[in-house]
């Protein structure tokens, strides 16, 4: 059975420096997706609601595929594109307002007939409302900045002024959604040691 690494190849994308801005351009890939607003710190929320889905779905998909005999690989860290309106901007202070897309990336393999039916069996175990509104979609940002922040989610502003600082002084303009990347588990982890990929895509 094969065994895919789902990072290998696209390290960049997934563990840029924090000590200083990269750019990268970011292929298409395959997600698992739902859309939301609002908050995400509401305790109950749909934003808590979409990744219980997501996990659900990416770990039954990768459960199924394994025990098909085909690949084993590792689910993918939760990411979000994050935006206020108007023009798909992104207004920090305004989490009220925020709206989002919390996803997880898919190995190409996931075919639309299989993510329909890992929907399926979890919708049979699980009461989960957000099943409905999950998609599967292949996404591609292109050009884009990024840098790692480190520490809690609440104290982004900092790292992402950097990043629209470089944007400014390099004669870009932003193109897209400010995506984030979670790579640490905000349950098991002290939250000054979190890590955060902080990505903005970029025009001239």
């Amino acid at each position: 059975m094969e065994k895919l690494d789902l990072v290998k190849g696209r390290r960049e994308l997934y563990f840029p420096s924090a000590k200083a801005v990269s750019e990268v351009d970011v292929p298409p890939m395959n997600f698992a997706m739902i859309d939301g607003e609002g908050d995400p710190a509401a305790v109950g929320g749909a934003y808590h609601a979409s990744l219980e889905a997501l996990f659900a779905v990416s770990y039954t998909l990768k459960f199924a595929i394994k025990k098909a005999g085909i690949a084993d690989y590792r689910v993918m860290p939760p990411e979000g594109l994050w935006w206020t309106d108007p023009a798909c901007g992104f207004d920090i202070d305004l989490r009220k307002r925020w709206k989002w897309t919390s996803m997880v990336m898919q190995p190409d393999l996931v075919t639309q007939a299989r993510f329909r039916d890992a929907i399926a069996k979890v919708r049979v175990k699980k009461d989960l409302p957000s099943l409905a509104k999950l998609r599967l979609e292949r996404y591609r940002e292109g050009p884009s900045v990024q840098i790692l922040h480190i520490g809690p989610y609440a104290e982004e502003r900092p790292t992402i002024a950097r990043l629209h600082k470089y944007i400014d002084e390099h004669g870009y303009k932003s193109a897209g959604k400010h995506h984030e990347i979670y790579l640490g588990n905000p349950r098991r982890t002290d939250p000054s040691r979190l890590k955060t990929v902080i990505r903005q895509p970029v025009k001239r």
